[in-house]
């Protein structure tokens, strides 16, 4: 669902490369947790996958489709949450939704019974005809997660979701993950909750210093070294330079 080949990103300031030459294949029908410390590169890389970035080198697809060649294509099929709230703050949670649901088309219909089911599922309903600059960050989290799922899109990108949701919210959204996968769809989301990465993802990828130094399942990670945890495997990959394709 998501490849990305050979992608690097300069920042021209200094010459640094925040992500370098990373090879990375994400499934349909997966969850994938994408790990690694702060400054490791993980929303550098996030940005690039939904159009945000470009490469300086490499080429990025989604579902086959090279993102640069045709950017709409490819972005209908995406959901995105990024990792700040950069929202239209003087509109009421309706009033972005419905530019939402006409940015992606979405059929009054479609969108009424979408807007009703994850209002109601994340508690938001009672809320969303206030303005967003009242809104606590929690909620405005959950009203970019319902913004994201709008347009039932294949491939859910999030950055950092359960950032500021309420446990109730957290486990709602880790069930409809796992639901959107077992239909045959994608998430890839970032974490820094070790814990649920390694209860919740089918795959794991741990990118540090802008490589990936380790890519795979849990079984995979712990090859040759028993029980270990994921938080055990993260630091120890992590104190590396460079690392090794699991």
């Amino acid at each position: 669902m998501i490849t990305l080949n050979n992608v690097t990103k300069t920042y021209a300031r200094g010459g640094v490369r925040a992500v370098d030459n990373l090879d990375l294949h994400v499934r349909r029908g997966e969850i994938f947790g994408f790990l690694g410390p702060n400054g490791a590169g993980k929303s550098t890389t996030i940005k690039m996958m939904t159009g945000i970035l470009q490469p300086t080198e490499g080429t990025v697809f989604i579902d086959g489709v090279n993102l640069a060649e045709s950017p709409e294509e490819c972005k209908a099929k995406i959901g995105y949450v990024p990792d700040q709230h950069e929202m239209f703050e003087r509109l009421s949670g309706f009033e972005y939704l419905n530019f939402i649901g006409d940015v992606y088309g979405v059929s009054a219909l479609d969108r009424a019974a979408r807007m009703n089911k994850y209002l109601d599922m994340f508690e938001l309903g009672d809320a969303a005809g206030s303005l967003i600059r009242s809104y606590s960050r929690g909620m405005k989290q959950k009203l970019l997660l319902v913004g994201a799922l709008l347009h039932n899109p294949p491939l859910w990108i999030l950055d950092e979701p359960m950032v500021g949701l309420d446990p109730k919210s957290a486990l709602r959204l880790k069930e409809q993950m796992r639901a959107h996968c077992d239909a045959g769809n994608t998430v890839f989301f970032s974490t820094h909750v070790l814990e649920v990465a390694e209860r919740l993802c089918d795959r794991i990828g741990i990118i540090n210093g802008g490589r990936l130094a380790a890519v795979g399942t849990m079984d995979e990670l712990r090859s040759g070294k028993g029980d270990e945890t994921l938080e055990k495997l993260f630091f120890e990959l992590t104190e590396k330079d460079g690392g090794e394709e699991l």
